[in-house]
């Protein structure tokens, strides 16, 4: 039986209105293990090449140096690093959770043994330093590259040398996490627990206003992580402190949907929206997925740019101000991370919903795979994507010493978050029920689903072909349904074919087609065909002002090493196509031909995203 497949989905996953999770239950698709879906030859396969190839490069030594340093410990044969994590940078050794956690994941998908034992060593050298706080001068369970007292500072409110120590903090915690989670390794379980220890007993003596008044200071995902722990232990302690971490200054204004982000430095906001989608799933409390759904929505609806990406200088600006804040400046790629995560945990949710996935896709096609360097072999990344006209790829920000990151220079936020990026670019391809299989992204992969005895392998080339083709394997069997998104983006002639035949199933842009009711077998061959057509993404404040996309690519114009000095003036009806196949194009810019082509391919070069725009597209 093939059917739209709605209310079905409505009722697999409970989201009829009113119904909530119970505390500390999950509720709807979840996501599959790391080790059941692997990346096969695409963009995403060599950008997660390249990350594991620094990876497994990259000095270990050299990581521990700080740790070491401030533990009391010898650094003899070991160099400091410089950037985010010299020795007198304030917040060194916020980095290395994040590798940690690449490591981790790189384990997880690739079962490598050589990124699982650099994670193991780490974390055995992390437990050396926390062993000897004795010596060091600290508290039981404390560990991080800068010392105690700055905590002291930060709790007196006079820490003036620019550290936002429980940023740092939380980056460890959560790479110890994944370790654990990924590695089995009970040292990176037993160094995290002495930490979170000492966080429950550091906050636990603050009163609320204390606390609170901390809280003005950047934290990361605390409330995150803390509320992680307790998913992964089940232990009501951590859930307890996690809540300490819940910022009344912006959860209570986005609890009652109102949009008081201008101003704000975004990433020291996203984290926190992240743990309120935990806490909600650990409390079923519907004042946490208030917030995380407002936010989530705010963000995307009032202050995201066409690519995905959010932010200017850093920070929010009003809402809807788009086309005001086309500068060099935009779009930090920590934020594109945080939300893409915000948006993993929101979906399931909602799961009947495209929207999270079609925002998803666009700001992991736009803005973060063409975020690496494709021409370097260690997989360097910039830390803002310029939106200005005649923008360029690689232009950093002056205090993050230089354009593009570096092996052992840089060690900025968005470097971090990078590694993360590209070793986990398979984790929300699929997600599962008992009985449904949902496909969100499109991307060349095996899943290989072990409760139902089945694989499933997608082959593509999208985005620069409309189809996609899932071959089945294994013994798929009868009992389990396929769900598919259908993107908003893509046109009223999508269609799916099952072994070559086309199939009575419902595929309206912006919803799930489902095949239920079929007994599959091998060799099954299920292919969606999306097709693409040229649009526009108008800026919400200037709607003359708009970028070019042909579905869900964003399209930009070369400029090579000319410089602009405004926003170029496009005729919208001059765009053409080059040939049948792939994503290149021309327009007419300012009365000059230019060649438009995908946004996340634009690299060596300046290039221009908005225009400002006459006429309409070609039909």
């Amino acid at each position: 039986m093939f059917s739209s497949g709605l209310a079905g989905l409505l009722l697999q996953v409970g989201l009829f209105i009113g119904v909530q999770p119970a505390a500390g239950q999950a509720s709807g698709p979840q996501p599959f293990d790391m080790s059941s879906i692997a990346l096969t030859d695409s963009r995403w396969m060599d950008n997660q090449n390249r990350t594991v190839s620094y990876l497994k490069w990259v000095d270990v030594d050299r990581l521990l140096y700080n740790f070491r340093a401030n533990h009391r410990l010898s650094t003899q044969g070991a160099t400091a690093n410089g950037g985010w994590d010299a020795p007198n940078f304030p917040f060194r050794t916020h980095a290395q959770g994040h590798y940690l956690t690449a490591w981790a994941f790189c384990y997880a998908s690739l079962r490598d043994d050589e990124c699982r034992d650099r994670a193991a060593y780490f974390v055995a050298e992390l437990a050396k330093c926390q062993a000897n706080n004795g010596a060091a001068g600290f508290t039981d369970g404390y560990l991080s590259g800068f010392p105690e007292s700055e905590f002291v500072a930060l709790e007196a409110r006079t820490l003036d040398n620019g550290n936002v120590p429980y940023y740092a903090i939380h980056k460890t915690m959560a790479g110890l996490l994944d370790v654990w989670r990924h590695l089995d390794d009970t040292n990176a379980r037993d160094v995290l627990l002495a930490l979170a220890g000492w966080v429950d007993s550091r906050t636990g003596k603050l009163s609320y206003g204390q606390m609170q008044a901390m809280l003005g200071t950047e934290f990361g995902g605390m409330n995150d992580v803390l509320a992680d722990i307790h998913k992964q232990t089940g232990d009501e302690r951590w859930l307890e402190v996690a809540q300490r971490f819940d910022h009344a200054a912006i959860f209570d204004p986005l609890a009652a949907n109102r949009d008081e982000l201008n101003g704000h430095h975004a990433n020291t906001q996203v984290p926190k929206w992240i743990g309120a989608a935990l806490e909600y799933k650990a409390t079923g409390s519907s004042r946490y997925l208030d917030i995380a759904k407002n936010a989530w929505d705010m963000t995307v609806d009032a202050h995201t740019y066409a690519i995905g990406g959010n932010s200017q200088a850093e920070h929010f600006r009003p809402p809807n101000a788009i086309a005001a804040y086309l500068e060099e400046d935009t779009a930090e790629a920590c934020n594109t991370y945080n939300m893409l995560r915000l948006t993993r945990e929101l979906w399931p949710l909602d799961a009947a919903s495209t929207a999270y996935f079609d925002f998803y896709e666009r700001a992991l096609l736009n803005h973060l795979l063409g975020q690496q360097d494709p021409a370097d072999n260690h997989g360097h990344v910039t830390y803002f994507t310029p939106l200005n006209p005649g923008g360029r790829r690689g232009v950093g920000p002056a205090w993050g010493g230089g354009t593009w990151s570096t092996d052992y220079d840089s060690f900025w936020c968005c470097q971090g978050t990078a590694l993360e990026t590209n070793t986990k670019l398979m984790d929300s391809i699929y997600f599962h029920d008992e009985s449904t299989l949902f496909v969100n992204l499109f991307t060349p992969s095996v899943l290989t689903w072990a409760e139902q005895n089945v694989t499933v392998t997608q082959a593509t080339d999208f985005p620069a072909g409309d189809t996609t083709t899932l071959t089945l394997g294994g013994e798929p069997g009868e009992g389990w349904a396929l769900f598919v998104r259908i993107p908003s983006w893509t046109t009223d002639q999508a269609e799916i074919s099952i072994n070559g035949e086309k199939a009575d199933v419902p595929t309206e842009p912006g919803t799930y087609a489902s095949i239920e009711g079929r007994a599959w077998k091998a060799g099954d061959k299920v292919t969606v065909r999306l097709p693409m057509t040229l649009r526009t993404v108008p800026a919400n404040d200037k709607p003359d002002v708009a970028a070019v996309a042909y579905g869900p690519v964003v399209l930009s114009g070369d400029y090579g090493s000319d410089s602009l000095s405004s926003v170029p003036n496009l005729s919208l009806d001059s765009v053409k196509r080059e040939g049948s196949e792939g994503l290149m194009f021309t327009a007419t810019a300012d009365g000059k031909t230019v060649k438009l082509g995908p946004f996340y391919d634009a690299h060596g070069m300046n290039y221009n995203v908005y225009w400002a725009t006459q006429g309409q597209l070609p039909a």
